[in-house]
């Protein structure tokens, strides 16, 4: 290995340029992607996971395969079921458990106020996958086959095995607190405090616009060329860092954001918001981690109009998309 980092910067702008290509060619199926993964996985920060883990592990995949795909959509739609299934069963292994329906049927099943959704939570892993497959996005017996690596007679058998576990369970609401470091974090965004801000960062933080940038420690995020808490403090632009396609600013006010503490399924979020022509409305949602007093990891989620569309529409909050890339 090279000892000069300028080594290790020229790759790193060959794959950033290679990865962005990659994710314009399937950017049309994001949507349907995420929808997937939303069945399987029952939150929408595990379900946008799932697709950013799916999309790097089929960017890495790609790389070392000699032949064409003749079927994109199904062999992406493979590599997040392959993911999931083996979280799955890494999760029962590290659990204690052998019972796949009784683990997965343990799912927190507040997670979702979709009926469908919640039975199909009580089903093994490949269950699932073969359920929301057919049931949900249409695909054909062979398809099934191929993304579980199987045989057509036994999706059959184990679509009508599944079929027969649907039992709607009982919700049980929560309260959850809201830490005052996070009051203490949405104070200082609102006063653009960026020392206040960074202050309450542990420094083995980790700060992610999901899916585009990830920074560590307490630097990076303030960085007023490339920082996300430095730009997240001004107006939304069209530019490189930080900037989004301008066909997504038509009705916006150039103005910074404020931050509001919500609490969304049992977990306190941030709520971001953005001035209008006909109002505020939310463009992003932040997640906070915390450890003790100080805070472990922060995700915005301003790349992710899925994510966005669905906490919005359940907290019936109003909400504008940024896309899902900046360049």
């Amino acid at each position: 290995m090279s000892d000069d980092p300028r080594d290790l910067a020229a790759v790193g702008d060959h794959v950033k340029t290679s990865w962005q290509r990659f994710l314009d060619v399937f950017e049309p199926l994001r949507p349907e992607l995420y929808r997937y993964c939303r069945y399987l996985t029952r939150s929408p920060w595990d379900a946008e996971d799932l697709v950013q883990d799916a999309l790097a592990r089929g960017f890495v995949t790609l790389g070392t395969r000699f032949h064409d795909l003749p079927n994109p959509r199904a062999w992406l739609f493979r590599v997040a079921s392959n993911l999931w299934i083996d979280r799955a069963r890494r999760r029962r292994r590290e659990r204690g458990l052998f019972d796949e329906a009784r683990d997965e049927g343990t799912e927190d099943v507040r997670a979702s106020r979709d009926a469908a959704a919640v039975l199909i939570a009580q089903l093994a892993p490949r269950e699932r996958v073969a359920v929301v497959l057919k049931e949900v996005f249409d695909f054909s017996l062979e398809d099934i086959a191929s993304t579980l690596s199987t045989t057509v007679g036994t999706v059959k058998s184990t679509l009508h095995r599944a079929r027969g576990k649907l039992v709607e369970p009982e919700p049980e609401p929560g309260k959850v607190p809201t830490p005052g470091v996070l009051d203490a974090f949405c104070a200082a965004f609102n006063a653009r405090d960026l020392p206040a801000l960074t202050a309450l960062l542990l420094d083995t933080s980790v700060t992610e616009i999901v899916g585009v940038v990830t920074e560590y420690g307490v630097d990076e995020p303030a960085d007023e060329k490339t920082g996300s808490f430095f730009n997240s403090m001004t107006p939304i632009t069209t530019t490189e860092t930080g900037g989004i396609g301008a066909q997504y600013l038509t009705d916006y006010v150039a103005s910074a954001p404020r931050s509001e503490i919500r609490i969304y399924r049992d977990q306190v979020i941030l709520l971001m918001w953005f001035d209008h022509v006909d109002g505020p409305a939310v463009r992003t949602v932040w997640t906070v981690e915390t450890e003790g007093d100080r805070i472990a990891r922060v995700r915005n989620y301003f790349f992710t109009p899925d994510v966005i569309a669905e906490v919005c529409r359940e907290l019936d909050v109003p909400f504008r998309v940024n896309g899902y890339k900046y360049w």
